[in-house]
């Protein structure tokens, strides 16, 4: 068992990010960390990174932002409840993210720019910026 919590120690981060459910798969997960979705301290990082305990980790998935702390260490996918385990959300992050969704949810920021708009959307913008055109 003494040789299980040494492999849990070194842990690369797109394993890591697959056992606390970020993503499906660690291709996902590893596609994240190369295209600039996951940050380690402020700074882009490599899938073999080995997270520690302490660090914050700023994960975007899809339009969710979130800012996490490590709080444990995994090499094994197991159950949502464990998973949530192995990290903590900050408190700032988790408002951002309830804001943003409530914007969603609003239509606020569901904007389509399928090129030219339409004579409604033309009027809604109009009177959205106080000028008249006729």
């Amino acid at each position: 068992m003494a040789q299980k919590s040494e492999e849990d120690d070194k842990v690369r981060l797109d394993k890591w990010l697959w056992a606390a459910r970020f993503y499906k798969t660690r291709a996902l997960a590893k596609a994240a960390i190369e295209s600039g979705k996951v940050h380690c301290r402020g700074e882009r990082c490599k899938p073999g990174k080995e997270p520690r305990i302490g660090d914050e980790l700023q994960i975007r998935v899809g339009f969710e932002e979130r800012t996490v702390v490590v709080q444990a260490l995994s090499i094994v996918r197991r159950g949502a409840p464990q998973a949530q385990a192995l990290y903590a959300e900050t408190d700032a992050s988790i408002t951002k993210r309830e804001n943003a969704a409530a914007l969603r949810k609003a239509g606020a920021l569901s904007v389509t720019t399928d090129g030219k708009p339409s004579k409604k959307q033309r009027r809604d913008l109009f009177k959205f910026h106080g000028s008249s055109h006729e």
